[in-house]
């Protein structure tokens, strides 16, 4: 792997030039071409440094690895910093204002994943310089270290960026690890001049850690065998357990943040069916009496938006993303933004360390994928630096909308719907997309590069949020254990009837598709609706339950498959009947529909003997089964398997739905 320090600067600057011009607005006759959708972003993941005197972000041109670069916000020159020849950067962060730390997007690139990790350096704002903090794949035999040795291959930024005042910053790596645990994990402040790092000390079997404001470990999450416990340092410097309950399915509070006040803010749910943001009392282990932030209609997971002397606001997710802002200064500075801007939400940031005549604005809507502005408060200009897919016109894309409607038994599923633009938004043909997890959220109101995808081509998208999903309560998560193929399989099916119901879909034109979870809900609702659902795709998706639990070469825990999967999907002893009943292959004599299959050959969280399993016994009775393996693991990653995969979905999806 080969570092560049010194790209040609006309090749940039030209590069940069291309994504910061305006996009002409002018209407295609055609959708765009399918890698349009899924290419690398041509302008992502804008950064203030702490002062706010420069912006750090990724650029790829069309067709090229992704760079890291830096723009001086006083002489408006960028430069690209961080550059591989067969790797691109894949996510960063401000070390100081002179420094920042980055590592790569770890690809499959041959059997047994020969690129096993992100890898770790550090640059300085110029480009100068440079060094490598972590080796980029497992080694077993070394040579003797000249001068520090690198970390090893599994070593990662802490989610906490800390204060952002030194040339440190916080690492953390498991010192046991294989492809079904990871356990007794090492947080270390790395010193990223040097390379030396040293130990924190934290209570053993943490997986969470809390910085507060002055970069001090001050609370962890641990995790042991079925339990995960809340653990504070109180002001007398001891470690304090404040609580304990089920990691899998328990509720718990779960430490979001130290402000610079000092205090805990954490999500809880006291009271009610929904969690909302609290602050904690370290010393007492008591939650305020009010919440900070509440929904009515959701579970808020917050992420903070401070500066070094106080706590700004907080960010997070109802049906689209909000910013409650704490600051009357930064509640007026978005208002004007938003004037600016009328037709997208827009993510205001600030420097974290001092007052900046610069605020960072990411603008994004259902049909608009993120556009970065550089807003100059005192004359109140926006620039716009870029987007990261600027070849899309929201013009052409579809308008998503959450809608909610009854299960048969009454409760409320959430869902987004997406309709093609253009077209009569009447008896259409649909796609219902289920997400995968399934303890997870799966959409958002924000732009989606498969839901567009779909939806340019005509084609209506329903994204269900079935009992079982996360964000919107205790009770409709609780709602879905062990009901994989059951009740969490009937909302799904409720959905395109309601979507029937409501004159949006066609009877007769409507396909069930998804990854993983996803893609076994494919299955299991051509087994169980075959009148419904015309055609499936499954893409990595689980095709017989019990080699969950029997596969030992995926990465599913043995912790996971001993505590968590016997409660949230079923026991392999006492429901052993109900998970034969809902595992498609079981069941895969029953489906005569057309049916594509792609899945990926060094895929660990679902191995291909699911998909090829699956294949053998579905086609010895259905001719119209399409199958596909990619180089890939659990999902896509590489833009020219989207470009195929998708090709493949409008090909398969217009013969599958045509008009009867």
């Amino acid at each position: 792997m080969s570092y560049s320090s010194a790209k040609a600067r006309a090749w940039f600057i030209a590069v940069f030039a291309g994504v910061v011009s305006l996009i002409a607005q002018a209407a295609w006759a055609q959708p765009p071409a399918i890698d349009t959708f899924f290419r690398r972003p041509a302008f992502s993941h804008a950064a203030l440094a702490p002062g706010g005197l420069r912006l750090a972000f990724l650029v790829a041109a069309k067709g090229s690895r992704t760079q890291l670069a830096v723009l001086d916000l006083q002489s408006m020159q960028p430069a690209v910093v961080g550059s591989f020849k067969d790797a691109d950067v894949r996510s960063f962060r401000w070390v100081n204002d002179q420094r920042l730390v980055f590592d790569l997007h770890a690809e499959l690139t041959g059997v047994g994943r020969v690129a096993l990790g992100h890898g770790l350096f550090a640059v300085n704002h110029d480009g100068s310089g440079f060094r490598q903090l972590a080796e980029t794949q497992q080694t077993f035999v070394k040579a003797p270290p000249a001068g520090v040795e690198l970390l090893p291959w599994n070593t990662y930024l802490l989610g906490d960026a800390g204060p952002q005042d030194s040339d440190h910053v916080f690492v953390v790596r498991p010192l046991e690890q294989s492809a079904r645990s990871v356990d007794y994990i090492r947080l270390q402040r790395l010193n990223t001049v040097s390379g030396r790092a040293e130990e924190v000390d934290a209570p053993v079997h943490a997986f969470q850690w809390v910085l507060d404001a002055r970069g001090a470990l001050r609370a962890v999450v641990t995790r042991e065998a079925g339990l995960a416990a809340l653990h504070v340092r109180t002001a007398a410097g001891a470690w304090k357990k404040l609580l304990e309950f089920d990691r899998f399915v328990g509720k718990g509070i779960e430490p979001k943040f130290f402000g610079p006040d000092d205090r805990l803010y954490v999500q809880a749910q006291p009271r009610g069916d929904k969690s909302a943001v609290y602050t904690l009392d370290i010393e007492t282990g008591q939650l305020s009496a009010a919440p900070l932030a509440f929904s009515e209609q959701f579970d808020l997971d917050v992420r903070p938006v401070s500066n070094a002397k106080t706590l700004l606001g907080i960010r997070f997710k109802i049906d689209a993303e909000v910013t409650q802002w704490l600051d009357a200064n930064m509640k007026a500075l978005q208002a004007d933004i938003d004037k600016l801007l009328p037709r997208t939400t827009n993510r205001v940031s600030v420097p974290t360390r001092v007052a900046s005549s610069f605020a960072l604005i990411e603008a994004f809507s259902d049909a608009q994928p993120t556009l970065t502005y550089l807003f100059h408060v005192p004359s109140g200009k926006l620039t716009r630096l870029g987007s990261t897919l600027p070849d899309i016109e929201p013009r052409q894309m579809g308008a998503m909308d959450l809608v909610r409607y009854a299960a048969r038994d009454g409760l409320e599923i959430p869902a987004y719907l997406t309709l093609p633009p253009g077209a009569a938004q009447k008896n259409l043909p649909m796609v219902v997309l289920v997400h995968g997890g399934p303890w997870t959220r799966g959409a958002g109101w924000q732009w989606d590069a498969q839901v567009q995808f779909l939806a340019t081509r005509g084609y209506a998208v329903l994204q269900p949020e079935f009992r079982g999903s996360t964000g919107f309560g205790a009770r409709h998560f609780r709602a879905g254990f062990k009901q994989w193929g059951l009740a969490m399989q009937s909302d799904v099916a409720d959905g395109a009837r309601w979507a029937i119901a409501q004159g949006i879909a066609d009877p007769k034109r409507i396909c069930i598709a998804g990854a993983s979870y996803g893609g076994y809900a494919a299955l299991m609702g051509l087994v169980n609706d075959p009148s419904l659902f015309r055609c499936g795709i499954n893409w990595v998706g689980v095709t017989d339950i019990s080699l969950l639990y029997a596969v030992t070469w995926s990465d599913t825990s043995d912790v996971f498959k001993q505590y968590g999967m016997p409660a949230l999907v079923g026991d392999p002893v006492n429901d052993a009947a109900q998970l034969k009943v809902t595992s498609p292959i079981e069941n895969a004599a029953k489906i005569t529909q057309p049916l594509l299959l792609a899945y990926g050959a060094y895929d660990m969280r679902v191995p291909l003997v699911h998909g090829e399993k699956f294949r053998d016994a579905v086609k010895a009775h259905n001719t119209q089964v399409e199958w596909v393996v990619y180089d890939e693991g659990h999902g896509w990653d590489k833009p020219e398997t989207q470009t195929d995969f998708w090709g493949r979905v409008e090909r398969f999806l217009a013969k599958s739905l045509a008009v009867p």
